[in-house]
């Protein structure tokens, strides 16, 4: 087979060179169920077969004329296969957030005028059947689980006769590299939902740049980052090309678990997930007793203070792989042992995870793009003289970026969406002569080295006329044990104030301690012991800012931001305009 043109290429690709035992893996009934590359092949057929006699097809080939099927689904074999039949038969799939609240999924079903929906299990089908009635264009809705007085997705494969199985390849035939192949809606911590078009050409040509960067054989993955967001959807094409078997987590919850399982070389994250389990590791640090406990904290140091790149001396080596022998070789232990990277991406890391996780010899690749830009325009690689603490990496091949007089970010490349769907409007704000406006400030660094500052829309000016970059404050706060998650406000006000979510655990282990009762998360942070631990806290954090980013007040909050308490995206990105609007109140109070 030649250069592969379209993603759904890649079952042949795999055919025709290596055949595996595990091309998919997902749990059932608490037992690892496989798929191999043929028996993922003849699924993939048959399902095709079963949406085209349910009038599932090209149409006229154009984006809007072809039929839309939307997923709302958690991540699992079925999930690729339902990708790989849909393109293959020239319809789109248009996956959407499983979080999504009722109101978004109605725009998107209804804007997309998907005519087919596949949701995992019960909660989600009543979801959709909800808005059914207020979309014309729906024709079914199948489910993955068995679901009462709902129609299951095997049904179609049973539909698949050997007469529709013929019609595929001509179908697939007719479409080209430049042809749309999914509609992702971004999750918009700006406001409505918008379709962003991507064609094979842009996601597969970001497939083969990746490639190169990651390490040379990973035969195992682990999936867990949600598959209807496009960094984790490339990335697993990125697996399909290169012949690693991809299993997929039962839940965020049971990572750990699935971690030991299935041993992977490598998976994605995103920096609120890597900070969970560096906070979990600091935990149980913090549980030791005696020698282990000093021995912990003396290899932790160490590795604050690791540069790549640089030969930090014979003593300083010796000592860091007396800290490799033991302690990090149980954190490496608990990550299942194999792991040769982590990709991070979705948002800022922090530098000082990045530095600490480096030393223990779990390579951090932190990377940078967006949904618009199939995702990825720069990344650290594997190779150590292509990382650079601080940055996001350099760019991949066939990508370029130009900062904008006022510091934008801005990208051209064969990875930039065709356009919004229906939006040519948005489009044309959003691409000029081919440069998409990523609305990030960043610089390059090195010479070939991509920074990112800040978001745009972020940065906020004082009262004094003074701007202000929230993100690296916020970053930098987090950084404290204590502090779980933070916001920093202060637009049009006289000083920066910062809304302040304690980590509770470790919180709660320092009132133990100082013989503080244990009492409510809300009558903790009223104490005057706990308010003064704060004022400390942040006090030495603005050591690093200058006068105007200094936070001078702060509120601290009872519970924790999350997606289903609708302050976070599905990404795990803070929606800013949500926390303003809720706590109100305690933005006041800052100023007051």
């Amino acid at each position: 087979m030649n250069e592969p043109k379209r993603l759904f290429d890649c079952i042949a690709y795999h055919l025709e060179r290596k055949p595996i035992d595990v091309m998919l893996a997902g749990k059932e009934n608490s037992q690892w169920k496989t798929y191999s590359t043929a028996r993922v092949a003849e699924i993939v057929n048959t399902l095709s077969a079963g949406l085209l006699s349910a009038g599932i097809g090209p149409n006229d080939m154009t984006p809007e004329g072809r039929d839309k099927v939307a997923i709302l689904c958690k991540n699992r074999p079925e999930w690729i296969m339902l990708d790989l039949a849909v393109q293959q038969i020239g319809a789109i799939l248009t996956p959407i957030y499983p979080t999504i609240n009722v109101n978004e999924l109605e725009l998107v079903l209804q804007d997309a005028q998907v005519k087919m929906v596949f949701v995992n299990d019960e909660d989600l089908f009543l979801k959709v059947l909800s808005v059914k009635d207020r979309i014309p264009s729906i024709k079914e809705i199948y489910t993955f689980e068995h679901v009462p007085h709902a129609r299951h997705w095997k049904e179609l494969i049973a539909a698949s006769t050997p007469g529709l199985i013929s019609q595929i390849k001509p179908i697939a035939d007719k479409i080209s590299y430049e042809d749309v192949a999914t509609i992702i809606y971004t999750s918009g911590t700006t406001g409505v939902p918008k379709g962003v078009m991507l064609s094979h050409r842009n996601i597969l040509s970001n497939v083969m740049a990746c490639i190169p960067c990651f390490p040379p054989v990973s035969e195992r993955a682990l999936s867990f980052l949600p598959l209807n967001h496009i960094f984790e959807k490339m990335v697993t094409y990125l697996y399909l090309f290169n012949g690693t078997s991809i299993y997929y987590a039962e839940s965020l919850d049971t990572i750990a678990d699935n971690l030991k399982e299935v041993k992977p070389n490598m998976f994605t994250t995103v920096p609120r997930l890597l900070e969970k389990v560096y906070d979990r590791i600091m935990q149980r640090g913090s549980e030791l007793t005696g020698i282990q406990k000093k021995l912990f904290f003396w290899a932790h140091s160490l590795a604050e203070k690791y540069e790549i790149n640089t030969n930090q001396g014979f003593w300083y080596n010796m000592k860091l792989n007396i800290a490799n022998k033991l302690i990090f070789s149980k954190w490496r232990e608990g990550l299942g042992n194999h792991i040769r990277c982590i990709v991070t991406g979705g948002a800022a890391c922090q530098v000082r995870l990045i530095r600490i996780f480096s030393a223990a010899r779990l390579t951090i690749m932190e990377g940078y793009g967006l949904t618009e830009t199939s995702p990825v325009i720069a990344v650290n690689r594997y190779q150590e003289k292509d990382r650079m603490f601080g940055t996001v990496g350099p760019l991949i091949d066939g990508v370029e970026v130009k900062i904008a007089e006022d510091g934008e970010v801005l990208c051209k490349g064969p990875n930039v969406m065709m356009g919004y769907y229906k939006r040519p409007d948005l489009t044309a704000e959003a691409v000029t002569d081919g440069w998409f406006h990523t609305g990030d400030i960043g610089m390059m660094t090195n010479t070939k080295f991509l920074k990112i500052t800040d978001r745009k829309k972020e940065l906020f000016k004082t009262s004094g006329g003074k701007y202000v970059a929230p993100l690296p404050v916020e970053n930098k706060l987090k950084e404290s044990p204590f502090i779980e998650q933070a916001m920093i406000v202060g637009s049009e006000r006289k000083f920066v104030g910062a809304l302040i979510i304690p980590a509770f655990p470790v919180l709660r282990e320092w009132t133990r301690k100082n013989n503080i009762p244990a009492v409510t998360n809300e009558e903790l942070i009223r104490h005057p012991k706990v308010i003064e631990l704060y004022k400390d806290v942040v006090e030495n954090f603005n050591t690093y800012f200058n006068h105007v980013e200094q936070v001078k007040k702060f509120e601290l909050l009872p519970n924790e931001w999350s997606v289903d308490t609708g302050e976070m995206t599905p990404k795990l990105s803070m929606k800013r305009k949500v926390i303003m609007e809720k706590y109100k109140d305690a933005i006041e109070r800052i100023y007051s």
